[in-house]
């Protein structure tokens, strides 16, 4: 498994609702729930295996990014988005209630 976080595949799942990178036979995710033109981000979670590789911010990333481009507003539930959040105001104008 590749350690650049950057290389892997993030596939939204959208019948599952959550953003997904596989690692071999494990699966990080990013959790998410649909309301109307907005999405509230509510979990994320990598295999203890793969902590601290990047993994949860390049789903992160690929999360907002879908907002972003699909017009949507984001409510970050989960404590780890609202960390990342913090670190990149970029995305600071698709934030609910911003």
């Amino acid at each position: 498994m590749s350690s650049n976080a950057d290389e892997l595949e993030v596939i939204n799942n959208t019948e599952a609702s959550r953003f997904e990178i596989h690692l071999g036979d494990d699966l990080a995710v990013l959790e998410y729930m649909h309301f109307g033109s907005n999405i509230a981000y509510v979990h994320t979670e990598v295999p203890p295996a793969y902590e601290g590789q990047g993994i949860a911010a390049r789903l992160a990333h690929a999360a907002l990014e879908y907002a972003k481009d699909q017009g949507l507003k984001v409510n970050p539930v989960c404590p780890y988005v609202k960390a990342y959040l913090r670190k990149h105001p970029e995305y600071q104008s698709i934030v609910w209630g911003n």
